[in-house]
């Protein structure tokens, strides 16, 4: 199973810290030296806000992932475990956008200009996701095996006793 980061809309206030420390990530602190005109603000997260709810919204790393099979150019791989965006070899098709369940593959600006497809990569290469660190209100959690596996003993568990207590009176 795939690593990811899930989002809890009971908690989440739309801060936008974790879009901050995405691109702080991936920048590195020397975006804050720059000229706003010298950058380009570029999370691999979303925000989605309403009356009611806010919540982050990025890539479930699916096993079977729909833009990874979608991609002509086969720009969107498979890395230990993650499902990574190669910039270079992306077209800008926008074929991956669409294929997406999840609405978390956007287009952004390259390097050099180009618009490509831009997804939350679990911060390859770093020890810990900067978006579930920076989470003001711990909103925002890492989904691994052991804890999906641990999640779903506690609802057999809770739902095991609850049977029993219907059937016992």
């Amino acid at each position: 199973m795939n690593r990811f980061v899930k989002g809890n809309s009971n908690t989440c206030i739309g801060c936008r810290t974790c879009m901050v420390g995405c691109v702080v990530a991936h920048e590195g602190i020397e975006f804050f030296r720059k000229l706003p005109s010298e950058t380009v603000f570029n999370p691999r997260l979303d925000i989605v806000k309403t009356r009611t709810i806010s919540i982050a919204v990025q890539c479930k790393h699916c096993e079977n992932a729909a833009c990874l099979n979608a991609c002509v150019t086969k720009a969107i791989s498979k890395v230990d475990g993650s499902v990574v965006v190669n910039p270079d070899r992306c077209l800008g098709c926008k074929t991956c956008v669409l294929a997406c369940p999840y609405g978390a593959v956007a287009m952004a600006k390259a390097g050099d200009g180009r618009l490509v497809a831009n997804k939350c990569d679990l911060c390859a290469g770093k020890a810990e996701q900067e978006c579930v660190k920076v989470c003001l209100t711990d909103s925002l959690k890492l989904v691994t095996e052991e804890g999906m596996n641990e999640a779903v003993g506690d609802k057999r568990l809770r739902a095991a006793v609850a049977l029993a207590q219907d059937i016992t009176g």
